[in-house]
């Protein structure tokens, strides 16, 4: 692709299920990767400041810490398990991964941009915000 109709990206967005039985969740984030940009990055609401009202008995601080690593995945930063090795094809992969855990990734979507931070700042307003 050129670049006329604008560069291909994926992205999924997280949430929280706090009683996966129920399968109840609140969106807490976005990750978007744009291969041709060589983008990858996610925007998390840490505050998660609905999720109280599904599961109010729900402990936020390690929710809150799992969340807080996935920018770090992104940029290639963290270091657990090589992940930082990976390239960023795989690291979305990994994080788009379908999960039975308390944070989930929604199905992958495809789209196309210009400017994958400011797509980023879109869906995270559309989804989460």
């Amino acid at each position: 692709m050129d670049g006329r109709e604008g560069f291909a990206f994926d992205y999924t967005v997280l949430r929280v299920v706090p009683r996966v039985e129920r399968q109840e969740f609140v969106n807490v984030g976005v990750v978007l990767f744009c291969k041709a940009k060589r983008f990858l990055d996610a925007k998390i609401d840490l505050e998660m400041s609905r999720l109280p009202y599904l599961s109010p008995q729900t402990d936020l601080l390690p929710i809150r810490a799992r969340l807080a690593i996935i920018p770090a995945i992104c940029a290639g930063t963290l270091s657990i398990d090589a992940i930082h090795d990976w390239p960023q094809s795989e690291r979305f992969k990994w994080l788009a991964a379908p999960s039975s855990t308390v944070i989930q990734a929604a199905p992958a979507h495809r789209g196309l941009c210009f400017d994958p931070t400011e797509r980023l700042e879109t869906l995270f307003g559309l989804f989460v915000a």
